[in-house]
């Protein structure tokens, strides 16, 4: 390809919208350019990627035994309606009505169209197992689209569906597909790591979602120095190790804290640790009040305390919401004579004479204690996880990390079949329920995870088979013969021997040249100058800044073995 011809439109300055390192580079580069909000047309360039890593994904699902479909964006509410979701999904199912009045959503996954297709089709367990993927544009409404393709409302995802008589083969759809996953994001170029994950708004037993790692992820990993546990931060769990106070109980004490609502200005103002207090918050569930309570030093892991709950709905109470249940102020909540249900982190089980709000403003109570002074109906593991917990598969500790989610697989189980009535005779001419498993991949967030992940000040450093083209071809003067006659010739060359090229054949200053060529992140870059005139060019490589000069009668073959190289170390 010319680069006369390619519409490459880069850009000299970072555009003031771009947030992340991936987005502004895919716009530098003239990757994408946005449409409306989360919204993007991807250009030659960046189409280029997207189409790498979906040929990727498409011989690996294959080579894994999946069939490719590909089915309707625009789904009907009654199919929503049947698996419950239609009012839990939120604000980010596009909804709307076509000229009959009849509700749609413009879909973000399909796991209730693939099992209406499923149901309507297989009757039999001659006909399991069976897994179906596609392809396909997704739109989710996102309350606020940011970082480019990152967290955009339309996107292009990589979904499969599998479909199975039962939970072992359910088991062995599953890890059939995390093995695809690990093939697919290595032959990516890509440092990943596969974690333990909630299930969220798609439902099911068991999840694990592939972080690529980056320093810039918006995603918090841990993970066990000791074994191979890791879990996102939703997931991430902790040994339970109870450490009992040998104190003796104190007579309980309301004291004055005027002013001080936050965990740090009460333990400062007391002159105590922050573990020493217990935090009280309240939250509104799909069936009530609950009061939620972990030690000062900790956080509430709201994905635990709503998997605990088995609740469809949860979110924090507003000031005037506290008020009203609890009789006090925002900042000054605490267990004692509130009237719903109590559910205590395991941390505190162990806690004596500790400090809690009073229910009344500017006030706390001291040497609080379970169960003298009140019960919770339920201790569980409702916290997030630090740094330097202890892992709960062994006696390591837990060290944290920063990742990007471009895949997430989940055990749905019975879920959707059983909601949607999707059954099969067995072998005993019985009806059972399909037992199902679910598969995305983010194609145009893992291009971007890519670029987090591979960059340098100056742009992209492309991994070699996600790359748009693999050798950039830089003739320093387009106006020498010689030295485009050569550049051209090579050109063909390359192209006949299967590498993807990119000749710069602007009019333009080195310098212009010499940065696009970095931005854009091309692996190769074959610099063709004077020194043509003694059969020699420089090869430089984009990941180190390396330089060689080689023979140009040898640099074909070179850059041959180069790519082979780097494509063949990622299978």
């Amino acid at each position: 390809m010319f680069y006369s011809r390619s519409f490459i439109v880069t850009m000299r300055e970072d555009p003031s919208e771009a947030e992340v390192i991936s987005h502004r580079f895919m716009l530098r580069a003239g990757m994408i350019r946005k449409l409306a909000s989360g919204i993007y047309s991807y250009l030659p360039l960046g189409l280029r990627c997207i189409r790498k890593v979906e040929q990727i994904v498409r011989e690996e699902m294959n080579r894994a035994g999946a069939l490719e479909v590909m089915l309707p964006g625009v789904q009907p509410a009654e199919l929503w309606q049947e698996s419950r979701r239609w009012d839990f999904y939120g604000k980010e199912l596009l909804r709307f009505k076509d000229r009959h009045g009849r509700d749609f959503c413009l879909g973000p996954t399909h796991e209730e169209v693939i099992t209406d297709l499923v149901r309507r089709e297989v009757r039999s367990y001659r006909q399991l197992p069976l897994n179906l993927y596609q392809i396909q544009t997704k739109f989710r409404d996102e309350i606020r689209p940011r970082f480019g393709l990152m967290r955009c409302r339309e996107f292009s995802m990589k979904d499969a569906y599998s479909f199975d008589v039962d939970e072992e083969g359910a088991e062995r759809s599953y890890w059939n597909m995390y093995e695809t996953y690990c093939r697919i994001f290595t032959r990516c170029g890509l440092k990943f790591r596969a974690v333990e994950a909630d299930t969220g708004a798609i439902g099911g037993s068991f999840s694990h979602e592939f972080m690529v790692l980056a320093d810039t992820g918006e995603d918090v990993i841990f993970y066990c120095t000791k074994c191979d546990y890791s879990a996102n931060v939703e997931k991430a769990e902790t040994k339970t190790i109870f450490t009992y106070r040998d104190e003796r109980l104190k007579e309980i004490k309301v004291v004055e804290t005027p002013g001080m609502k936050t965990v740090e200005e009460v333990a400062d103002y007391l002159g105590v640790e922050r573990e020493r207090i217990v935090k009280t918050l309240i939250y509104i569930t799909d069936f009530g009040p609950v009061a939620a309570l972990v030690r000062g030093d900790h956080e509430v892991n709201e994905a635990k305390l709503k998997n605990f709950l088995g609740a469809n709905v949860i979110y924090m109470a507003d000031r005037d919401k506290i008020q009203e249940l609890t009789g006090g102020p925002l900042g000054y909540s605490g267990p004692i004579g509130i009237r719903m249900k109590i559910i205590a982190d395991n941390a505190i089980r162990g806690m004596r004479n500790f400090i809690t709000g009073a229910n009344k403003e500017y006030k706390h109570l001291v040497n609080v204690n379970i169960p003298r002074d009140f019960s919770p109906d339920s201790f569980g593991d409702i916290r997030k996880v630090q740094s330097g917990d202890t892992c709960p598969r062994c006696d390591g500790l837990l060290s944290m990390m920063r990742g990007i989610e471009v895949g997430h697989i989940f055990k749905l189980g019975t879920k959707y079949s059983e909601a949607m009535k999707a059954m099969f005779i067995d072998k005993d001419g019985k009806e059972k329920y399909m037992v199902m498993g679910c598969y995305g991949i983010g194609i145009g967030r893992t291009v971007a995870a890519a670029i987090e992940q591979n960059h340098d000040e100056d742009g992209i450093i492309f991994p070699i088979p996600i790359a748009p083209y693999h050798v950039y071809i830089l003739p320093i003067n387009v106006k020498d013969s010689s030295i485009m006659e050569f550049s051209i010739k090579l050109h063909k060359n390359l192209e006949e021997m299967g590498i993807e090229v990119l000749l710069d054949d602007r009019d333009e200053r080195p310098g212009v040249k010499f940065k696009d060529a970095d931005l854009i992140g091309i692996p190769f870059r074959i610099t063709v100058g004077e020194k043509i005139k003694k059969d020699l060019v420089e090869l430089k490589f984009r990941r180190d800044g390396r330089t060689e000069t080689v023979s140009s009668s040898h640099i074909g073959q070179r850059i041959v073995e180069e790519v082979k190289k780097g494509i063949n170390a990622q299978n």
